[in-house]
């Protein structure tokens, strides 16, 4: 995994992380919320229903306080009681005309507000419900009077708001006191990660390095050998391997430079339909030589800003993967073209015969190393890294590689 992956990595868990964080706050949010108006409102209809029938008694009680000198018990806290707040009953004849009108102690609202209200609540087909700051409860006798009982629940109102804003306030702070501290945390842990991938990459750059010395000296060994002797089938055997290791370690060090970051001044607009059609030109001669034909189809001057060498590794790497495993006497194709829709430039897709490919998983193509047929890999002289690099130069450019078969065709299609 390098660099890019790994930041790409710890992206994606921060959006996890905070969306997780999310969900959890507005669940939390909501929960407290709903028990809290759940409470409040059992609490408004036993008021109303309390006032309604004792009327007496209730403005009695009114008078006396429970002692709150302690924290009040859990089932206390959340059944049902009778709030000391302001209330009125206004009663009324059958031809709905007020008859009396009794207010509670402690009212402060003008007695000609509250009778406005009164007439507005009682044109309202409901028995009970809200109106402004009051919730209010009617009861029709069976002679046709009315009672109409309003219960000043601007207090139970104000706390329902400021509860509900408290608790928005604290999520927007609590997501974003998160969301700094995964952000910074996260920038902690993945830094060995980073470190360890650059000691990787040097390692191999090393590795290679100092091999190259034994192998040279193996070789020379084995030339030796057969100037004093003559040629054998364990010196030539041995100069094979030896070469086969030398074009190893030149991928390897080749697969670790496309996993560097490209200098922005390297960057140049790059006519890469002229470097498709070069490297098709190219590798013309090798498909014929092979009984292969060979076609292209490129849309001229498509420009991309990007590094000509890697791209014309990318396109050498695509053509040389179909030439090397079309089927005998088959096709290979390769198209160049503007891409229709995403933020994309171009579209470069290579195809070629290939009629063992209903079986095959092609998205292992592209995984270090990986070969579908070992022994057809060791005829063609491959070493299963080369879909590899050209996914990692994808990468360089934001872009995107893939493969598919179809009918008798495999084709890898490439974005960037």
């Amino acid at each position: 995994m390098n660099t890019k992956e790994i930041q790409a990595l710890r992206r994606k868990f921060i959006g996890v992380a905070m969306l997780s964080f999310a969900i959890v706050i507005a669940l939390i949010g909501t929960l407290i919320n709903v028990v809290n108006y759940s409470v409040t409102q059992r609490e408004i209809q036993y008021s109303l229903t309390e006032i309604s029938q004792r009327q007496d008694a209730v403005e009695s009680d009114n008078q006396h306080s429970d002692d709150y000198s302690k924290l009040p018990s859990v089932k206390k806290t959340f059944s049902p009681s009778y709030q000391r707040n302001p209330f009125y009953i206004i009663s009324y004849d059958k031809n709905l005309n007020e008859t009396s009108f009794h207010a509670s102690k402690g009212n402060t609202y003008p007695e000609d507000d509250i009778r406005e209200s009164a007439e507005s609540i009682m044109q309202s087909p409901s028995n009970q419900g809200r109106y402004s700051m009051y919730y209010y409860q009617k009861e029709v006798k069976d002679d046709g009077t009315t009672t109409l009982v309003i219960l000043d629940s601007s207090y139970v109102i104000f706390s329902r708001a400021r509860i509900l804003y408290a608790t928005i306030a604290v999520g927007i702070v609590g997501l974003l006191a998160t969301l700094v501290l995964v952000i910074l945390l996260s920038r902690r842990m993945i830094q060995p990660e980073i470190e360890n991938n650059k000691r990787q990459l040097q390692f191999i750059t090393n590795v290679s390095h100092e091999l190259k010395t034994p192998l040279a000296v193996i070789r020379s060994n084995a030339e030796m050998e057969e100037i004093s002797n003559g040629e054998s089938e364990w010196t030539q055997s041995t100069i094979r391997q030896v070469d086969r290791m030398n074009g190893l370690i030149k991928s390897l060090v080749m697969i670790t430079k496309t996993r560097e970051k490209e200098e922005k001044k390297a960057l140049s607009d790059i006519n890469i339909s002229s470097v498709v059609s070069q490297t098709v030109k190219e590798f013309s001669a090798i498909a014929e030589s092979e009984n292969k034909t060979l076609t292209q189809s490129v849309e001229p001057d498509l420009l991309i800003r990007g590094d000509e060498s890697k791209l014309r590794q990318l396109t050498m790497i695509l053509i040389d993967n179909a030439v090397k495993y079309c089927d005998p006497d088959g096709e290979i194709g390769v198209i160049l073209e503007k891409t229709r829709h995403g933020k994309r430039n171009v579209k470069l897709t290579v195809k070629n015969s290939y009629a063992d490919g209903n079986e095959i998983d092609c998205k292992r193509f592209f995984d270090r190393f990986y070969r579908e047929d070992s022994s057809r890999n060791i005829d063609t002289g491959g070493y299963g890294i080369g879909l590899s690099i050209a996914q990692s130069i994808c990468e360089q450019y934001n872009g995107n590689i893939y493969a598919e078969w179809e009918n008798g065709t495999i084709q890898f299609v490439c974005e960037i």
